[in-house]
């Protein structure tokens, strides 16, 4: 049996920006001296959760930017150190994504209305002509607000319904209509744990098999260091089959 080794050299290039519902955790005084104290103690395993009014939180909120990242934006790309460099060996992917906030907190439950786009292309730089080979298109719009218990803030909870596509039709065409449902749980100033699950609509025959690879959701730790230096993310997608499960785990330093 013959095996063949692939070194890849690695370049990335990544924007990692505050979500904004941690922002408001950083722009009152109070709130941030709470928030200075939390990133100091060196129990980051400790629940701790920070004391503010709804009221708080929302006029907090409705203040910041309503122009925001929403996932992550980032460009890769990788060559291989012991073969030629083709478009077969070799590639690049990028990820622009953003979220528009629509309204304040002045709906119903004291919600908020947002839309999101995200973009992720894959493109053969290395080819003639440096094509691109394929580009999904996800534009979203939803309902957000923030959870609290005991006037404390320990999450956040949004509801979106999502197109995702690559844009083609016919036998091309790759598509899917669902209603997501996410959530994210502060444990503490470092950590917070996050879930999405999606519940789906798929037209078409050519697109019955989206969700073996997709999945019906994700899960995901994440963990950032004191002054924001590390950003630390571990992500669980299960998918269909028994131990079909997809990782990723990412790390930045800035």
């Amino acid at each position: 049996m013959t095996k063949i080794y692939s070194t890849l050299l690695l370049l990335i290039i990544s924007v990692s920006l505050v979500a904004q519902e941690d922002i408001i955790l950083m722009n009152n005084d109070t709130i941030r001296q709470q928030y200075d104290e939390a990133m100091q103690d060196p129990r980051i395993f400790k629940p701790r959760h920070f004391e503010m009014t709804e009221n708080e939180a929302i006029k907090l909120a409705d203040r910041l930017p309503s122009f925001a990242v929403y996932r992550d934006t980032y460009f890769v790309t990788g060559i291989p150190l012991n073969e030629e460099i083709t478009n077969k060996s070799a590639d690049a992917s990028f990820q622009v994504s953003i979220r528009q906030r629509l309204t304040k907190s002045v709906l119903p439950f004291k919600t908020f209305a947002y839309l999101t786009y995200t973009q992720k292309s894959f493109w053969d730089i290395y080819g003639e002509s440096s094509p691109f080979r394929d580009t999904n298109y996800n534009p979203g719009l939803g309902l957000g607000k923030y959870i609290f218990h005991n006037k404390k803030l320990v999450g956040a909870a949004f509801a979106q319904i999502k197109h995702e596509s690559n844009g083609k039709d016919g036998e091309d065409s790759r598509s899917w209509n669902y209603l997501s449902l996410s959530m994210k749980y502060y444990f503490n100033a470092r950590f917070n744990l996050s879930g999405e699950f999606w519940i789906p609509y798929v037209d078409g025959d050519n697109n019955q098999d989206l969700l073996d690879y997709k999945g019906l959701g994700f899960i995901s730790i994440n963990y950032v260091s004191y002054k924001h230096k590390w950003w630390l993310s571990a992500e669980v997608n299960p998918r269909k089959g028994f131990g079909n499960i997809n990782t990723v785990l990412t790390a930045s330093y800035r």
